[in-house]
């Protein structure tokens, strides 16, 4: 049962906004802001789990799902669009889907929330299979959109997560692996764009990229997969070859002209293919047979596999 008085509905502790001054304001925000990063420490051991869970099924070839509505939805859109350019992934590896379809993103869909039948419609369109992951995000812990996908998820043998600011909320009972981040009242009563929001977003920021690390993504601390998109991402990756290979920036920069990515420039330079067969790094080393005068591209999948062309 959702409880009565959930805590994303509580009294604010501050009185009065509107008389306020502007920096009172701020810090009383800045205030509340604070007691997120603390509260979700206390959650890092089932946030751990469900990192795990996930990597699982992605190194059999499994895909990451976000369903959520306005806020939330909007927050597991963000993150998983940010996850092609950030770690070279396809856009549909992980996929994020807000209830009331891609309009929604921008503008409210009235009562798109409330039909707890349509995310799994919504799931069916991008045929969903036991070989995926399902994470459902709600702040309240009670949205009918989230409760029904997760529900139909796992009555197909989809594993399921949950990100919620409640305790005991509807969607932790569907989830296998449930995260209850409970920050507490809004310094604006109710406003869970706020602090609920910010503390979804943290959630997210370290289950995305703990999942990319986890399938061989980044090497060292480097985004080495990251798509190269702008003159800023160009720079940033001649300077990661730099750093690695000990070369100077224009023989880098040239590198990078011919292999496209810094994955590549590495794989080809160090006349090693990195891969991660028995679900380890991709990069702990493979010597090749190859000379020296042999261009090397090395294609790493999340899976643990890698073809050499």
């Amino acid at each position: 049962m959702a409880k009565n008085n959930p805590d994303t509905e509580k009294e604010s502790l501050y009185a009065n906004l509107e008389k306020m001054s502007t920096e009172e304001i701020l810090m009383g925000i800045n205030a509340e802001d604070k007691k997120v990063s603390s509260v979700i420490k206390k959650q890092i051991p089932n946030i751990e789990k469900l990192v795990d869970a996930i990597v699982v099924k992605m190194q059999h070839g499994g895909r990451l799902f976000y369903i959520g509505a306005g806020t939330s939805g909007r927050i597991g859109i963000l993150d998983a669009s940010e996850c092609p350019p950030t770690f070279g992934v396809p856009h549909d590896l992980v996929i994020g889907i807000i209830a009331g379809g891609d309009y929604a993103i921008r503008k409210a869909v009235e009562n798109a929330e409330d039909d707890f039948n349509q995310a799994w419609e919504d799931l069916k369109k991008h045929n969903i299979t036991s070989a995926d992951f399902v994470i459902g995000i709600a702040a309240s812990g009670n949205t009918p959109y989230v409760i029904g996908g997760l529900k139909m998820a796992r009555e197909n043998n989809i594993n399921t997560g949950s990100i919620s600011c409640n305790s005991n909320s509807l969607i932790s009972q569907e989830a296998d692996f449930p995260i209850e981040i409970v920050v507490g009242p809004e310094f604006l009563t109710g406003s869970t764009r706020m602090k609920a929001g910010t503390s979804q977003k943290l959630v997210l920021n370290m289950i995305s990229t703990s999942v990319m690390i986890k399938l061989g993504k980044v090497y060292g601390n480097k985004m080495v997969d990251m798509q190269l998109s702008n003159k800023k991402l160009v720079q940033r990756g001649v300077e990661m070859i730099v750093e690695e290979l000990k070369i100077d920036e224009k023989l880098a920069a040239e590198l990078l002209n011919k292999h496209k990515s810094v994955r590549a420039v590495l794989l080809a330079e160090n006349n090693v293919c990195y891969t991660s067969l028995d679900g380890g790094n991709i990069f702990g080393e493979v010597a090749l047979p190859f000379g020296e005068n042999i261009e090397l591209s090395c294609i790493a999948y999340g899976n643990g596999t890698f073809i050499v062309i």
